[in-house]
């Protein structure tokens, strides 16, 4: 199975009844809580709260130290459930931690954690944590997936509290738009719980066991669709409320209060967003029935998407500036320094002036100053007149201009902005050159970011919106110009550059601030922008691409490369 390059995340999650702040205190320096109860066949109860099966497999009985393949050595286990174990390991081979799934390969499950992970492993989509490996070996069925170092489990985060409206609007957009793609693919999660949702450290959501955590415990459904919608729904729920929407505890969130029922988010928790409490409740169906005022229910994660995108927009949160401490002036006062302090009621002599410049050289030198400032005053006269009768006999009167006219009316150079970094911008969630987005910043014209060849062009939609890359500028900048190294010229190349709230990919560039725009045939892309916005990400959008020949890379077809992206303000 081809490798994906990527960091990495956690392993099987095991989320359940012990309280958000305990795992939160189990966090490891790679940034996940993770789960560390040993389920026994004594204890007669999985963390489902099923009954474990007394037929199923024993897990295999590995420590740590143990290479798989001769490449993936197990360093912690995480999890050890139902005949199957859970391991923080270390691909040897590419220096990276990964995790790995490990169950006997006459487990009852076996073949189908297998078949779910091949199918997982195929639908590349940068949202989903990946799956590196899916193998039969020495009597063990084993699955690598990814680690993410720097990404925190959506428990963790429930655990200091409820989301800020805009978090959880981005937490439903990115999740439910994940799931719709999956499923278009033939994908469900069906245990999409707040163990299975990370947040990188970069704002973007990711959603991770897609197929394989059901699989693992022989999870199915009849209808997956609607039972992800309402996964999505409770996700959403706990997010403004943190609280589980329904009566029992899960997932360290208290339950609803026993025979109240379903009620909206808004009357759970006051100054929750309206907006969001509907949403949650129209993905929250339950038998047909929803708690929404006036909208139908949503029963499908491509549903929930349509209704998210009839919303209005929630835009972050303005930062809060903390005001300057008042200004205190200190007792020091110049000159005063090494004297004493005179004893109050006394009076203090006043010095007496210096008597004025009486001498004889006093005089003589109050004359030659005198005698300077005639010649000054005589001097100027006389070069202010040669200046107007030059300019009276001259045959361009404009063409006299001061220094200091010159000087304003010089455009001011615009400063180069540095990039932090940059994210491929997927809005469908078909990524085009993940690997590739750092070449477009790295001051190296022969290295580039491209898209794939596409069949009909130049422009790109109703197929595909469009394809480009939001950049990270480090901190809010004045952005005025833009300026872009193309690898193909022809006919045509459209450059739209928009002003993103974050990193994300899940907001529509229709609803971003629009700096402006260029249309070129060439291998240069220049916008200028008429006023300068001040923003901290900056959206390079492209619509429209050249037909260009086959090359090394890439068949013929519309298409377009980035080599060198810079930015001024």
């Amino acid at each position: 199975m081809a490798e994906r390059s990527t960091a990495a995340v956690d392993v099987a999650d095991n989320s359940g009844d012990e309280p958000l702040t305990a795992k939160a205190d189990e966090a490891t320096a790679d940034g996940v809580a993770q789960t560390r109860e040993r389920e026994t066949a004594e204890e007669g109860v999985a963390e489902t709260g099923e009954p474990t099966s007394p037929g199923a497999a024993s897990p295999p009985e590995l420590h740590s130290g143990h290479k798989l393949a001769r490449r993936y050595r197990l360093e912690e286990c995480v999890t050890r459930l139902d005949g199957f174990s859970s391991w923080r390991a270390v691909d040897e081979k590419l220096r990276r931690a990964v995790g790995v799934h490990l169950l006997p390969a006459d487990h009852p499950r076996a073949r189908s954690v297998l078949a779910a992970a091949r199918s997982s492993a195929l639908l590349g989509d940068p949202r989903f944590v990946h799956v590196l490996d899916a193998v039969e070996e020495n009597d063990l069925v084993y699955v690598v997936h990814e680690w993410l170092p720097d990404a925190t489990e959506l428990t963790a985060l429930l655990a200091a509290g409820p989301l800020e409206a805009h978090d959880a609007y981005q937490l439903v957009s990115q999740v439910a738009q994940a799931m719709a793609a999956a499923h278009r693919e033939g994908l469900a999660h069906l245990r999409l719980t707040p163990s299975a949702v990370l947040r990188t450290s970069s704002g973007q959501y990711r959603i991770r066991g897609l197929a394989v955590n059901a699989a693992l415990r022989g999870i199915s459904s009849d209808t997956p669709q609607r039972t992800d919608t309402e996964a999505i729904g409770a996700l959403l729920y706990a997010s403004l409320t943190q609280r589980w929407p329904y009566e029992d505890d899960a997932y360290g969130l208290s339950g609803l209060p026993k025979g109240v029922g379903l009620i909206a988010p808004d009357q759970v928790r006051a100054g929750v967003h309206r907006g969001l409490s509907e949403l949650a409740m129209r993905a929250l169906v339950n038998d047909g029935a929803t708690a929404s005022r006036q909208e139908p229910p949503c029963t499908t994660p491509e549903e929930l998407v349509k209704a998210i995108g009839e919303m209005p927009r929630i835009r972050p949160p303005e930062p809060a500036f903390t005001a300057p401490p008042e200004y205190q002036r200190t007792t020091y006062q110049q000159g005063t320094y090494g004297r004493t302090a005179p004893r109050p009621g006394v009076t203090q002599p006043v010095a007496t002036p210096p008597p004025p410049l009486q001498s004889r050289t006093g005089k003589a030198l109050k004359w030659a100053v005198s005698a300077l400032l005639i010649a000054a005053l005589g001097l100027g006269s006389w070069q202010l007149a040669d200046a107007l009768m030059d300019r009276k006999n001259s045959d361009d009167p404009g063409s006299a201009d001061t220094s200091d006219e010159g000087d304003k009316s010089k455009p001011k150079t615009a400063h180069p902005i540095k990039i932090a970094k940059g994210e491929e911008y997927s809005l469908d969630g078909n990524p085009q050159d993940l690997e590739g987005v750092p070449n477009t910043y790295d001051g190296d014209d022969s290295t580039y970011w491209r898209s794939k060849s596409f069949i009909e062009g130049p422009e790109l939609a109703p197929y595909k919106p469009g394809v480009g890359i939001v950049y990270d500028l480090g901190k809010e900048e004045h952005v005025s110009t833009a300026s872009l190294g193309l690898r193909y010229p022809g006919d045509h190349t459209t450059v739209e550059l928009y002003a993103a709230d974050s990193m994300s990919s899940s907001t529509p560039p229709t609803s971003m601030k629009k700096i402006g725009t260029v249309t070129t045939t060439g291998t240069t892309a220049k916008i200028k922008a008429k006023k300068p916005v001040t923003t901290q990400y900056v959206l390079v959008w492209i619509t429209d691409v050249p037909k260009s020949p086959r090359d090394e890379y890439s068949s013929a077809g519309y298409k377009q490369a980035i080599t060198d992206v810079k930015f001024a303000g």
